[in-house]
């Protein structure tokens, strides 16, 4: 470790004074050379989707949930201790419609992917079907490509599902 002086804007009241040039932490070393200490900023989180990824989803959905008569929703984000309890509250909260619904609650960092179906979804949308959603979903995400997951996924679910049926 080099030993040096601190670089002060003002040297009479023996404040820490910002560098104009430099900013705070800034000393002289021995040698003359100005060494400067930064704060590192972690950067913000972003988003997981750019426009045209939230563009694809939206149409997937639109699609899916037209097509079916399925009120179809994607999850993404922590699923917490025990991922398939948290799905099924999630799919909850959708409220009255939930018997119609179908959530898709995807867990990036814990690498966790449910799908939860209501009473009337679960007629239309068998385990065996949501499986092979949840396994070209996770093919695709091994490739690094989310938005394609869902997608594919949507499509799955709604080819699995059939038409809406008419009253």
């Amino acid at each position: 470790m080099a030993a040096g002086e601190l670089v002060h804007a003002n040297h009479a009241d023996n404040q820490v004074v910002e560098d104009p040039e430099h900013g705070i932490g800034v000393a002289r070393t021995a040698s003359g050379r100005l060494s400067v200490a930064r704060e590192k900023v972690p950067a913000a989180p972003g988003l997981p989707f750019n426009a045209v990824q939230l563009s694809r989803l939206d149409e997937a959905l639109t699609l899916a949930s037209r097509a079916t008569g399925i009120g179809f929703s994607v999850y993404l984000g922590d699923l917490g201790a025990d991922p398939r309890d948290k799905a099924e509250e999630l799919h909850a909260g959708i409220g009255a419609a939930s018997a119609d619904s179908a959530l898709i609650a995807v867990s990036p960092g814990q690498r966790k992917v449910e799908i939860v179906t209501g009473t009337e979804a679960a007629r239309r949308l068998p385990d065996r079907g949501c499986n092979l959603a949840v396994m070209s979903m996770v093919a695709s995400f091994k490739e690094g490509d989310l938005t394609g997951g869902l997608v594919s996924a949507l499509r799955m679910l709604a080819d699995q599902a059939g038409h809406a049926p008419r009253h």
